[in-house]
């Protein structure tokens, strides 16, 4: 887990760098002119400006005009964004749904994977329990605001994000997934063939004892759609709830991967 220090330092880094990208090549280059001319004035011609000393000076004019906070300011702030950051409505998630019961399980630097356009606020909850995220999506547009929500929040040190049509193709994993989050309506018009090949590559990435949550983030398929796929896999109770006085599913299903040992003498014992 990163430092205070490190986020910071990343925080600041990623917002001039959406800030450059925001900017057409000429207005960088007046940019490089001013702060040029800052430097000499400053210290009257006393060294010679090299590539990393203009860099550096760019980004500190870039800092300077985004009014970005000092260390011990961000820091102040960083607790009460943070505890902001991981409740479910904070991103428009129902406070009851399955993602949402399962966060007392999640770990530091748990592994997690988001999978479709209709689970972005999956990823920005996920990424504020300062876990490995990966979002893969087919939509540009989403994969392209998840990215700049996280660099915004100051969430994006340890995510990756993908543009990939789900069913086509997974990125690699430095270890197991310990969780899966999937939004179902990414599936409407994937083969079906091609769905149960994709959910079946999902599988055999994941932890025993690792959960796969099926939520109806998009339109299309509902989670249960998904289910006939998960064959050995067990649905787990916190999918359901009681309000008032009337039993209610949660929004989404709760899947987890049976432990190696057990599935095989549940096989033998068949």
């Amino acid at each position: 887990m990163p430092s205070l220090k490190q986020q910071y330092h990343e925080y600041v880094l990623e917002r001039i760098e959406t800030y450059k990208n925001s900017l057409g090549r000429s207005r960088i280059l007046e940019l490089g002119g001013e702060a040029a001319a800052e430097m000499q004035d400053t210290c009257e011609g006393q060294f010679l400006l090299t590539e990393v000393l203009m860099q550096e000076a760019v980004d500190r004019l870039i800092a300077k005009r985004l009014k970005l906070p000092t260390f011990n300011r961000w820091k102040q702030q960083y607790t009460k964004i943070r505890r902001a950051q991981r409740e479910p409505t904070h991103w428009r998630l129902e406070p009851d749904c399955a993602l949402a019961a399962l966060l007392p399980r999640i770990e530091r630097e748990d592994h997690v994977l988001v999978v479709g356009a209709g689970m972005e606020p999956a990823a920005y909850l996920l990424a504020a329990y300062d876990t490995h995220l990966t979002f893969i999506a087919g939509d540009m547009g989403a994969v392209e605001r998840v990215e700049q929500v996280l660099a915004d929040e100051a969430l994006a040190s340890m995510t990756e994000c993908y543009v990939v049509q789900p069913g086509c193709w997974l990125p690699p994993f430095e270890r197991p997934l310990d969780l899966v989050v999937i939004d179902a309506g990414c599936f409407t018009e994937v083969e079906p063939t091609a769905c149960a090949l994709f959910l079946s590559q999902l599988q055999h990435v994941t932890t025993c004892g690792g959960v796969h949550v099926i939520m109806p983030g998009g339109r299309g398929l509902a989670p249960e759609a998904l289910l006939s796929a998960y064959d050995g896999w067990s649905r787990d109770n916190v999918a359901q709830t009681r309000r008032r006085g009337t039993a209610r599913k949660r929004a989404g299903v709760v899947l987890t991967r049976p432990d190696e040992q057990n599935g095989s003498e549940a096989a033998a014992g068949s």
